[in-house]
């Protein structure tokens, strides 16, 4: 493969629409993902908090996630079709 070839798959990579929606969904989810693991520790370490309410926590997230993603999708539907 020369040096032309491989300029045409890399631009053929990043016009991906597929390929953009895992590049937004991979940041969504790390910085989501970064919230939910700080907000889990301190509930987990809280003294006030009981064991149970960081369990819950998480449990809600997933859903929350969800919905947040949905929501995203519906904003920017060029990156998901």
């Amino acid at each position: 493969m020369d040096e032309g070839e491989s300029r045409n798959l890399k631009a053929r990579i990043l016009e991906s629409r597929a390929f953009r929606a895992f590049l937004v969904f991979s940041a969504f989810r790390a910085v989501y993902g970064a919230g939910i693991l700080v907000v889990t520790y301190l509930l987990a370490t809280s003294e006030d908090t009981p064991v149970w309410a960081s369990v819950v926590f998480l449990l809600i997230s997933m859903v929350f996630s969800r919905v947040i993603f949905r929501a995203i999708k519906k904003k920017w539907p060029e990156l998901f079709s």
